[in-house]
């Protein structure tokens, strides 16, 4: 039996009794321990700490309707969000919550099974779903809960990640510069922003009246690029070429060196993504930049405006990219390389 007593877990009338002030005291002071007296503040955190207390965040939330928790919840897959996550966080934070983020295996069912657990359990001030979802009757949950639809069942960007419009725009840019020779290495086609990119490269290419040697299907990685470029006949005529991402542009830019080739002297490559290694590159990389971080930003904000009963702010423009130009784009060479 005493085993049995030292096991369970304190409680608040006993973390009052230890700090010498009453369980009031030691529940303001886990809604707010600021609002407390230095002396007294210290004893309680003392008491909460000698006696391991746990708060019963579920009682509290029936109590108070406020645990400052919030969850956002996606498929499990390989490829994680990590920037959009971590500005979905810090809005989250600043604004007084904690975030768990739960990835969960299986479907838009499990996901909402999922769901469906953390709205009952009292834990949660708002759910996010950044994956779909099928929840029946949403509106009868305790908490609320927003469907954002970033991502689909494998974490493959949709919506705006899925938008491929900037590839008009890097073709028209490098046609500028004088490129009328065109090579397109595309990522694995089972992603939707991978089929855009390609159809948009292709008609763009048909509606400008250039030439392309071919649109290479990769799968995202620097093998890929690298493989692309060098598999390209000697007397193939491109100087351009419109990578699915910077992993592939980088592979690309590779492949060319052990070619013989120069960036941008004999090759213009054109990357996706604005991930840091292509900044620091020699040459540094032109990209697409992608505001991953104002999607999670504007998720947050979504969410919190449905817990606060507010109007929901207004969405993102159409489009969250913007190309960024830098030393891998020249005028092509005035003699085709032959290499």
């Amino acid at each position: 039996m005493a085993d049995s007593a030292a096991e369970r877990p304190a409680t608040i009338h006993q973390v009052a009794s230890l700090a010498g002030v009453s369980h009031t005291t030691v529940s303001r002071y886990l809604q707010d321990k600021d609002s407390l007296k230095p002396k007294t503040r210290v004893k309680v955190e003392y008491a909460v700490k000698a006696l391991d207390y746990r708060p019963n965040l579920v009682a509290r939330s029936m109590r108070t309707r406020h645990t400052n928790r919030l969850a956002i919840v996606l498929a499990s897959g390989a490829h994680f969000p990590g920037r959009l996550l971590a500005a979905a966080s810090r809005t989250a934070h600043d604004a007084g919550y904690q975030v768990e983020i739960v990835s969960v295996e299986g479907g838009a069912r499990e996901r909402s099974e999922r769901i469906d657990e953390l709205a009952r359990s009292g834990q949660v001030e708002g759910i996010l779903a950044l994956s779909p979802i099928s929840l029946k009757g949403r509106s009868s949950n305790r908490v609320p809960i927003v469907e954002n639809g970033t991502y689909d069942d494998k974490l493959h960007g949709l919506a705006e990640l899925a938008d491929a419009s900037e590839i008009r725009e890097i073709i028209e840019y490098l046609v500028s510069l004088g490129h009328r020779r065109f090579l397109h290495v595309a990522g694995a086609q089972n992603f939707a922003s991978a089929r855009n990119r390609k159809s948009v490269y292709l008609e763009t290419i048909e509606r400008l009246g250039l030439e392309s040697v071919g649109a290479v299907d990769g799968d995202w990685s620097a093998q890929s690029g690298f493989d692309a470029i060098t598999a390209l006949p000697p007397d193939c005529g491109v100087t351009a070429v419109v990578a699915a991402n910077d992993v592939v542009a980088m592979g690309v830019i590779r492949g060319a060196l052990s070619r013989g080739w120069t960036v941008p002297d004999d090759l213009s490559v054109f990357g996706w993504d604005d991930e840091e290694m292509g900044r620091f590159a020699t040459p540094s990389l032109s990209t697409v930049a992608v505001d991953r971080e104002a999607q999670g930003r504007a998720a947050i904000h979504q969410l919190l405006a449905e817990i606060r009963g507010e109007p929901i702010p207004p969405p993102l423009p159409q489009t969250i990219n913007h190309l960024i130009y830098r030393e891998s784009t020249a005028p092509p060479p005035r003699r085709t390389t032959t290499t």
